[in-house]
């Protein structure tokens, strides 16, 4: 069974940082595109990162510059480097697994940001 589980979310003031980690159980993150995407309140989810199999990102042009999207293979976990957090940050985050023509999607339960001013 696929499981993501994400952390590392919390209360934060703006200008700070925070760290988030997808821990994967059930499926090698190595050889999958993984995402991650986040839904403020009274939005839409949205796409913040991505990164491929082959260690391509890309970003939303709103966390350019701020955010780091990683994996480190051996601990089989996905990361978000969210550094000079703004309010608009807001929201929970979410990890995916993206689909392919082999794999359908996997999603975390997510984990909550607050950015405070």
């Amino acid at each position: 069974q696929v499981q993501l589980v994400e952390s590392g979310g919390g209360l934060v003031q703006a200008g700070g940082s925070l760290r988030l980690s997808c821990v994967g159980s059930g499926i090698i993150i190595r050889v999958f595109g993984m995402s991650w995407y986040r839904q403020g309140p009274g939005k839409q989810r949205e796409l913040v990162a991505a990164i491929t199999v082959n260690g391509t990102t890309n970003y939303a042009d709103s966390v350019k510059g701020r955010f780091t999207i990683s994996k480190d293979n051996a601990k089989n976990t996905l990361y978000l480097q969210m550094n000079t957090l703004e309010q608009e940050d807001t929201a929970a985050y979410y990890c995916r697994v993206d689909p392919s023509p082999w794999n359908r999607s996997y999603w975390g339960q997510g984990t909550q940001v607050t950015v405070v001013s």
